[in-house]
């Protein structure tokens, strides 16, 4: 069995691990990501394919996977963990614009450059593509294509929600929200539906939540404390968050509770 070995990336140090190496995909019927990934839709001859070009990269939490401006080599859907994205303006100052959680896609086909930062923030493995001979796969297997489609349009219905959320909504409603966007988007790995007393592990730091929602760090504590002191969510440790009662949750988000959020 193949060991781990440290190899540099970009301006980061990575575990790569090949596809026949322990991690936390080993081969693509047994990948836990299988249903929501970017190869969802292949047939076996296509997944073989994919097989010949693919291999294991796990960053630990705080390292870059790549910065703005680098040579991307590869394409890759996220197997576990979560990395930002995140976009430095001339000035310094740095916004968040995304997060990628498991299934979702990283990379795209036809361009050598990345335009955002992208870092981990829990260990995070990516399955890898190299990205010429994925683009050359693009052009000859029409399931792949489809679903780059399918989910470059959920990723712009999920931007076109989040420019409301940030633009309009209020505090409480945009902490409320990003909670039932985690607690969905676990949910959804185990096709399963959001249920009462659920618990959600928050992928960020509250320093981070604030960033990312528009926020102050006092104003993300003091309504998280709002939450709890009204019994919607509990919390469980630092980053880890009960909820009782989800509807409950989603009545607090200022959404209709029939469109749901986006995942």
């Amino acid at each position: 069995m193949t060991e781990p070995f440290l190899i540099r990336h970009g301006r980061g140090i990575a575990v790569w691990r090949d596809a026949g190496s322990r991690g936390p995909a080993q081969g693509c019927d047994s990948c836990p990501i299988r249903r929501r990934t970017v190869c969802s839709l292949c047939e076996p001859e296509e997944l073989r394919r994919l097989e010949k070009i693919k291999y294991y990269r796990t960053y630990e939490a705080g390292q870059p996977i790549m910065w703005a401006g680098d040579r991307i080599e590869f394409v890759a859907s996220l197997v576990c963990g979560v990395a930002t994205l995140s976009q430095t303006m001339k000035d310094g100052r740095t916004q968040m614009v995304g997060l990628l959680f498991p299934s979702d896609f990283l990379g795209r086909p036809g361009r050598t450059l990345a335009v955002f930062d992208v870092v981990a923030v829990a260990e995070t493995t990516l399955c890898c593509f190299r990205r010429r001979p994925f683009e050359a796969l693009m052009r000859d297997t029409p399931h792949i294509s489809q679903r780059l489609l399918e989910m470059a349009l959920d990723e712009l219905d999920a931007a076109r929600e989040w420019m409301i959320l940030l633009g309009r909504k209020t505090a409480r409603e945009k902490i409320a929200s990003f909670v039932a966007m985690t607690a969905r988007r676990q949910a959804a790995l185990d096709a399963t539906a959001p249920r009462p007393g659920m618990a959600v592990t928050i992928p960020l730091t509250r320093d981070d939540m604030a960033n990312y929602l528009g926020l102050t760090l006092e104003t993300v504590s003091r309504q998280i404390s709002a939450l709890k002191r009204e019994g919607i969510v509990r919390l469980d440790g630092n980053r880890r968050i009960v909820i009782p009662d989800f509807d409950r949750l989603i009545a607090q988000t200022g959404d209709d509770p029939e469109d749901g959020l986006p995942v």
